[in-house]
C-alpha cells in the first residue's frame, strides 16, 4: 500500500478518537468541501497543535468514506464501489497575526481515492458527487487563497487558488452571503452532484474537487443584498483537471457574475440568487455519430431559491422544513446539458431531542445535449437520511432511482444505494 494512502486511512481513524469529545455542531452538507469557504471545526489544531481559538491560526479538515452499490440497471449492475476524501486545511486571520487588518490566507490539501460508480450506473449528471472528473486517485493544493475584506465589510476580495462553486450558485448555503462566519450551514444533505454544480454548467464551472485560479469579488451594497463577480482559468471547459495545475491563462477564461438578496417573513427566511456566465476559447466535443462538435466559447444563465416552510419551535431552534429550487440553461453545442431543473425538500430536526439529524428528498432533470446523446433527458429522484453520531460525526444513508440514465439509449432504470461517514475535525 503506497504511503499516501495509508495516511488517507489512518490519520481520520485516529481522529475518530479525538473527536469523540468534541461537543456537537450544526447540521452539514453531504460535501462539505464543496460548498464551504473553510473546511472542518478547527479541532485538530485545537486538541493537537493546541491553536488557542484566538491565536490566528485554524488547523481543520474533514474525512468522507462512502460504499455505493448498483441494485439494478444502468451499465454495470450488481456492482458496487467506495469512496475515500481527506481534504486538511490551514486558516490565519492576519490581524491576529499582527500584519494588517481584515485579511486572511487559506491553504488546504485534498486526496481522492474513488471508484467509477456513476459511470457504472450509466448517468450523466451524477448520482454521487464524491467522484467527478478523472483522474479519480489525486493529491492536490485545493486552496491558496488571500482574502481581503474592503470599506467597512463592503467589499470582499479572494484572490487565488480558489472554489467558485461555495460563491456562485451556492444553493445549500440559507443565506446569500456571511459577512464574518464563513462556515455554511448546510440547507440539505441530497448527494447527488447537480445539487453543487447545476448540471448546465458541469464542465464549465470550476469547483470540486477541480479548483482553479481566479478572483472572487463580493459586494454587500445593503444587509439584505450581494453582488458577486469571478474570472477564472477556464481550461476546465478543454477536459484539463485545473486542480492538479497551476495557472494558465490562455484564452481560456471563466467568468460568472450573480446578484441576490434575502428575506424574512413572519419568521421564515429565504434567499434568491440569478447569474450569468460566460466561457471563452475554441471548445471540441465528440458528438454521437462520431462526428467531431466544435464551438467558440459559450454562455448560460441560471436561477436558484430557498424558503423556510416552517420552523417547529419558532425563536428556539432551527427545527422544521426547508424547500429548495434550482434552474439553469445555456447555448452550448458541447457541454453534456442545455437545461437543468432541481427542487427537493428537507426536513430538520422533527425528532425530539435529534435536533442534528435530517431527512430529504430532491430530484434533478436534465434536458441533454441532442449532439451527443441519444437520450433527450435524464431525471435523478434521490431520498436521504443523514444522523448525527457524535461532535462533529454523521451518519448519511441515500437512495437513488434513474429512471433513464443518460450515457447510453437503451439503458434500463437504475437503483443505487449509498452509505457514507461524514467527519469533520
Amino acid at each position: 500500500m503506497k504511503i499516501k494512502q495509508k495516511i488517507t486511512i489512518l490519520l481520520p481513524v485516529l481522529l475518530l478518537v479525538l473527536h469523540a469529545a468534541l461537543p456537537g455542531n450544526e447540521p452539514t452538507s453531504s460535501n462539505p468541501g464543496a460548498v464551504t469557504v473553510i473546511t472542518g471545526t478547527g479541532a485538530l489544531g485545537e486538541k493537537v497543535f493546541r491553536f488557542k481559538p484566538d491565536s490566528g491560526m485554524r488547523l481543520g479538515g474533514l474525512w468522507i468514506p462512502d460504499y455505493n452499490y448498483l441494485l439494478s440497471g444502468g451499465l454495470k449492475p450488481h456492482r458496487g464501489g467506495g469512496n475515500n476524501l481527506l481534504q486538511l486545511s490551514l486558516y490565519l486571520e492576519t490581524e491576529k497575526l499582527h500584519l494588517w487588518k481584515e485579511g486572511s490566507f487559506y491553504f488546504e490539501f485534498l486526496q481522492f481515492n474513488g471508484s467509477q460508480v456513476n459511470s457504472d450506473a450509466g448517468t450523466v449528471q451524477g448520482y454521487n458527487s464524491l467522484p467527478a472528473l478523472p483522474p479519480l486517485n489525486r493529491s492536490e493544493l485545493y486552496q491558496a487563497w488571500l482574502h481581503q475584506v474592503f470599506f467597512n465589510e463592503k467589499l470582499f476580495v479572494r484572490i487565488g487558488k480558489v472554489v467558485p462553486s461555495v460563491d456562485f450558485n451556492n444553493v445549500v448555503k440559507p443565506l446569500p452571503l456571511q459577512k464574518k462566519e464563513l462556515k455554511i450551514p448546510a440547507t440539505t444533505g441530497l448527494i447527488y452532484t447537480p445539487i453543487f454544480v447545476n448540471s448546465s454548467m458541469l464542465g464549465v464551472l470550476p469547483g470540486y474537487y477541480d479548483s482553479a485560479y481566479g478572483i472572487t469579488l463580493n459586494y454587500l451594497p445593503t444587509e439584505h443584498l450581494y453582488v458577486s463577480y469571478g474570472l477564472y482559468d477556464g481550461n476546465l471547459a478543454r477536459g484539463i483537471p485545473t486542480g492538479l495545475r497551476g495557472p494558465k491563462f490562455n484564452g481560456y477564461y471563466f467568468q460568472i457574475g450573480e446578484i441576490g438578496g434575502w428575506w424574512e417573513v413572519h419568521g421564515l427566511p429565504g434567499n434568491i440568487g440569478i447569474g450569468g456566465w460566460g466561457q471563452t476559447g475554441k471548445l471540441e466535443v465528440e458528438g454521437k455519430d462520431n462526428t467531431q462538435i466544435t464551438e467558440k466559447g459559450t454562455q448560460g444563465f441560471y436561477l436558484f431559491a430557498t424558503q423556510r416552510l416552517w420552523l417547529q419551535h419558532p425563536e428556539k431552534d432551527a427545527s422544521g422544513i426547508i424547500g429548495f429550487v434550482q434552474y439553469g440553461i445555456n447555448n452550448s453545442k458541447t457541454l453534456n446539458t442545455n437545461e437543468f431543473y432541481g427542487g427537493g425538500l428537507t426536513f430538520l430536526g422533527l425528532i425530539p431531542g435529534r435536533s442534528l439529524d435530517f431527512i430529504g428528498c430532491g430530484f434533478a432533470l436534465a434536458k441533454l445535449n441532442h449532439r451527443i446523446f441519444q437520450r433527450s433527458n435524464e431525471l435523478i429522484l434521490q431520498v436521504y437520511n443523514q444522523t448525527h453520531l457524535y461532535g462533529s460525526a454523521y451518519l448519511l444513508g441515500a437512495l437513488s432511482y434513474i429512471p433513464n440514465p443518460g450515457a447510453e439509449k437503451n439503458l434500463s432504470s437504475a437503483w443505487t444505494i449509498t452509505g457514507r461517514v461524514i467527519l469533520l475535525f
